[in-house]
């Protein structure tokens, strides 16, 4: 891999937060809501109404699960609630129409993403063992590790750095697009075409798919073109190319746009409390509390919603069939019922699970992938950056953002090399 030489004015228009491409999803959301989602719990584990609307947000927004005006919305507040429709797709489905991977929109939705029962676990089962937790040596020796220590190279004589759009939005789109065999220099047109023209993705990825089918490699568009997908008779066939094409969506969409916030998120929350970086910094067994933390206190996306299948009750509230139900995950990962002191980031505290990367049959295909980007990013900033520290100088980040919850810039000082 050569030195990346990615556009930084593109990243930051794709991957601020504050930029306009995220307004739609309430980037301009400069507030601290959880006050606020602590009062309306205590209202209620359910309440109708959707939680931008309930946080005090007038303007509409386009997230996973709205608008939807025609429907009725109810938000859940709390652990137990958000937790049992995780675990009932039957009665809280993913998606309200069923998935036409042959004839239905090019979109990442319109994927594995919304599928529920066996068709959804047999979608699952190619990819799921590229992403367990015992495949990550596979993730951190392709990719990585030589991603990570590459970008630190383009700063580490400077002595000071830019790491939330400048370095953390860097290094999962590299990693993903490195795993499809997208070279460097298209990374960032690969994913400032993700969302606005699904189509040219496809058309970036098709020679290589048919590179791969020609002759497979070690990567992951060589497991999409050598799985086999076994149908309920139990005869296998190999994926056709739209069957990949929504896998490659799905892929690039989810490994591009959440770990690049909680990355930010957990070196945010290290950097304001210097004794706790010092103290993973000397003892790098508490690197992995510290991202557990930084995924419970705040999840990058503190909302996924679910479509009522039939008439049924949670939480002691009456759901229509036809509702929508959005499940307050950064509300119910500080639920106090089931943390105590749940405002405050404390690494000691012990793990427990928690709903920053879901629950159920949808819970995140590459949480695990997601916590070696950030194991081996953090650490490595650690070992190449002595006195890393916030710039005193510089305004310092903020949380900002409703359903995509993330740090503003993060500018840091160290001793240069």
């Amino acid at each position: 891999m050569t030195t990346p030489t990615l556009d930084r004015d593109r990243l930051r228009e794709l991957f601020d937060l504050r930029s306009s491409y995220n307004e739609l999803s309430g980037g301009a959301y400069q507030d601290d809501p959880y006050p606020l989602w602590h009062r309306l719990r205590e209202r209620g584990p359910i309440l109708p109404g959707t939680l931008h609307e309930l946080t005090g947000c007038t303007e509409p927004m386009y997230f996973h699960g709205l608008p939807f005006p025609d429907r009725p919305h109810f938000t859940l507040f709390d652990y137990d609630t958000c937790f049992a429709a995780h675990r009932n797709p039957e009665v809280f489905a993913s998606s309200p129409t069923p998935v036409d991977l042959d004839n239905g929109p090019l979109t990442i939705t319109n994927s594995m993403l919304s599928m529920d029962g066996a068709r959804h676990r047999r979608y699952r089962a190619l990819v799921q063992p590229s992403f367990l937790s015992s495949n990550g040596g596979w993730w951190t020796d392709n990719w990585i590790s030589e991603t990570v220590n590459l970008l630190i190279d383009g700063f580490v004589e400077d002595g000071r750095a830019e790491l939330n759009v400048d370095f953390c939005a860097a290094i999962p789109i590299l990693t993903i697009t490195g795993s499809f065999g997208v070279p460097i220099e298209q990374a960032l047109e690969v994913r400032a075409a993700l969302s606005i023209d699904p189509q040219k993705v496809v058309d970036i990825l098709r020679p290589i798919i048919a590179a791969r089918r020609a002759a497979p490699k070690d990567d992951l568009i060589s497991v999409l073109v050598q799985a086999e997908l076994v149908d309920e008779d139990g005869a296998t066939t190999r994926l056709t190319d739209r069957e990949i094409d929504s896998f490659v969506l799905l892929l690039l969409g989810a490994g591009s746009g959440t770990t690049w916030k909680q990355m930010g998120t957990t070196l945010t929350a290290l950097l304001q409390r210097p004794e706790v970086l010092d103290a993973v910094r000397h003892d790098r067994s508490w690197l992995r509390p510290a991202i557990e933390e930084s995924v419970r206190w705040m999840p990058t996306d503190p909302m996924f919603s679910r479509w009522v299948v039939s008439d049924t009750e949670l939480g002691g509230v009456a759901l229509p069939a036809g509702s929508v139900v959005h499940m307050n995950l950064g509300a119910a990962n500080r639920d106090p019922a089931r943390w105590d002191r749940p405002d405050e980031f404390d690494i000691t505290r012990p793990i427990r699970p928690n709903l920053g990367f879901g629950q159920g049959s949808h819970i995140c295909l590459g949480m695990h992938v997601a916590r070696a980007e950030m194991a081996v990013a953090i650490s490595a900033l650690l070992d190449r950056l002595p006195n890393l520290r916030l710039d005193p100088d510089a305004e310092p980040p903020r949380f900002v953002g409703m359903y995509e919850r993330g740090a503003t810039s993060i500018p840091v000082l160290f001793d240069p090399a």
